[in-house]
């Protein structure tokens, strides 16, 4: 639902022409040699002085069209992705990318229209909203852009080895894609803050287009990542893994044409995870934008927010530890459960649920301190409404469903059966632990999020003792006769100072060290999934209970959510941080 703030009921009763200017309240006429910086000093006057905001017409039926030009773009594209998946004969793959290409392109060229016409217009930004796309995400942008593009160039290769026997759309798909994601981050870099006024309709349907082809490149992604990571139990002791199977089925007569095929389908793997959250960061990206159309807004109650690592230390430096320790533990593990010896794979399984154990219990202290800052914090509250926030929040509790899924379902099957090992003992701590640890930080993050920022703190400025002597000593002069005479002291003399940043108070270097650990320890979390590690398929305690086809829907469809969600905690605590 879409609110124009400081309208006033007449301006529902406008020509199709008029829809094309921000709505503002009745007035005397206004000359027509008033400036632009005029123009927009009235209109954020008229927004902060007029009644309560009434709704705006064009906006409910504008953010209808667009809702259903997603609704149906996201429907077909899931159907497109699960015919393709369990029904490889009738629709396939080559089905699926020539849908993904055809809306890829539609979105690029609306991206470029909007870049060279729409925004160009006279006062079509007349408002940006300081809270969508801060500089970190954007960069996050480009990083996971960059990449994507080097997936896509890992991609082309690797299928220009079966041009002789396979379909050349696989070809087209990732050079679609890369010049996809070029236009996107360039358009994203420049206008996510915008709040566009002219063709709003447009606007929307553009911005709903390129929502949805991101929300589609994304379960397209998220859906070959599970298949290759899925591991089907097989009679013997070989495992391989779904879309292995898929592959080698498909692929009977037809040979890659050069020798580094095998290099290249690895390389494009390992680059999955930073595509998957591209597609994410592009989705909230636009679906900010989307609620920003034609929103009246003022745009100086921001404070301007710099990262800086000034008096935080224990935080980094523990958060660091975990990491590497994580990194170490993960490499053990992935080397060591490929290996058929069973007690190298119960060993590794053991090191990971351990360690992922010790993670959340120090998450969960520290978020618990956390908690007692806030209660000795005497900030207030942010008032009003912004779709920023609303999203991030949102975003938060939705992406923590599928790791709480997870886990619940494990509570579940280990209770029912009972531990029957050390591995299942590991494995139920480190569920509960979970839970409790999801929860504390959900609320962590969504408070701080809604406290109002400190304000910056003042430098502290020294005088230079040494220079202020020497020049107290230049104002003596000696005179002929040997008297020490003063020199004229009426000239004015700049005295060298140093500068020095003030020390944060107690609370609010205790609040960064805690957001600098869980920070860390959230990207610790999200590269062991987001690169392989499976422990759920490991251990058959899950499919052994709720059958395979159960226990493998469960976790691929809450662990990609499970991933998102730590990477969207990395952003808002990286927000936390900045913001104390």
């Amino acid at each position: 639902m879409c609110l124009a703030s400081g309208l006033t009921p007449d301006s529902s009763r406008m020509t199709p022409k008029d829809e094309e200017e921000p709505r503002i309240s009745s007035s005397p006429p206004v000359p027509n040699h008033s400036t632009f910086a005029g123009r927009r000093l009235r209109l954020s006057s008229w927004a902060s002085s007029a009644a309560p905001a009434t709704r705006d017409p064009a906006c409910n039926w504008s953010c209808l069209l667009s809702g259903l030009v997603s609704l149906n773009i996201i429907l077909l594209g899931c159907a497109m992705v699960s015919a393709s998946v369990f029904n490889t004969v009738s629709i396939t793959t080559t089905h699926l990318q020539v849908y993904l290409i055809t809306i890829m392109i539609l979105s690029s060229c609306w991206m470029v229209y909007y870049i060279i016409y729409i925004s160009r217009g006279d006062h079509a930004v007349l408002y940006k909203d300081g809270h969508a796309g801060p500089i970190w995400l954007r960069g996050g942008l480009v990083l996971f852009g960059l990449c994507s593009l080097i997936m896509d160039i890992f991609k082309i290769a690797y299928y220009v080895g079966y041009l002789h026997c396979d379909s050349a759309v696989k070809v087209v798909f990732p050079i679609v894609q890369a010049m996809f994601i070029f236009v996107q981050t360039y358009f994203l870099w420049l206008h996510a803050k915008d709040c566009v006024q002219l063709q709003r309709n447009i606007s929307r349907c553009g911005l709903m287009l390129t929502f949805s082809t991101n929300l589609m490149l994304w379960m397209t992604a998220v859906t070959e990542e599970s298949l290759h990571q899925t591991v089907i139990p097989t009679s013997n002791t070989s495992r391989i893994s779904r879309s292995n199977a898929m592959r080698v089925s498909s692929k009977d007569n037809c040979e890659c044409s050069h020798s580094a095929c095998g290099i290249f389908e690895q390389a494009s793997n390992y680059l999955y995870p930073f595509n998957i959250e591209y597609s994410l960061f592009a989705s909230a990206m636009t679906y900010v934008m989307w609620k920003n159309v034609g929103r009246l807004m003022d745009e100086h109650h921001h404070h301007r927010l710099r990262f800086h690592l000034r008096d935080v230390l224990l935080g980094p430096v523990n958060g660091l530890l975990v990491l590497v320790a994580g990194l170490v533990t993960f490499i053990v593990y992935k080397v060591d459960v490929q290996e058929e010896d069973e007690a190298k794979r119960e060993e590794a399984l053991r090191m990971h649920y351990i360690m992922n154990t010790l993670a959340y219990a120090m998450m969960s202290a520290s978020t618990l301190a956390g908690w007692v800052l806030y209660g000795l914090d005497q900030r207030e509250h942010v008032s009003g409404k912004n779709p920023t926030r609303s999203l991030d929040v949102g975003l938060l509790l939705g992406a923590s469903m599928g790791q709480f899924s997870i886990c619940y379902f494990t509570i579940v099957a280990v209770v029912a059966t009972g531990t029957q090992g050390e591995l299942d003992v590991l494995n139920l701590v480190s569920a509960v632990l979970a839970v409790i640890q999801l929860c504390l930080q959900n609320g962590f993050i969504i408070e701080g999020l809604h406290r109002q920022p400190y304000p910056p703190m003042p430098s502290q400025v020294f005088a230079n003792a040494l220079a202020t002597r020497c020049h107290s000593d230049s104002t003596l002069m000696v005179s002929k006769s040997g008297t020490v005479v003063t020199s004229d002291v009426s000239e004015t003399h700049t005295l060298p100072h140093t500068y020095s940043p003030a020390r944060l108070n107690w609370k609010r270097r205790a609040l960064k060290e805690i957001c600098a650990f869980l920070m860390l320890c959230n990207i610790t979390l999200w590269i062991m999934p987001a690169f392989g590690a499976r422990p759920q398929f490991e251990n058959p305690h899950g499919h052994n209970f709720y059958e395979v086809y159960m226990w493998v829907a469960v976790v691929n469809i809450g662990l990609p959510f499970g991933i998102f969600y730590r990477m969207h905690s990395v952003a808002g605590l990286f927000e936390l941080f900045v913001i104390s």
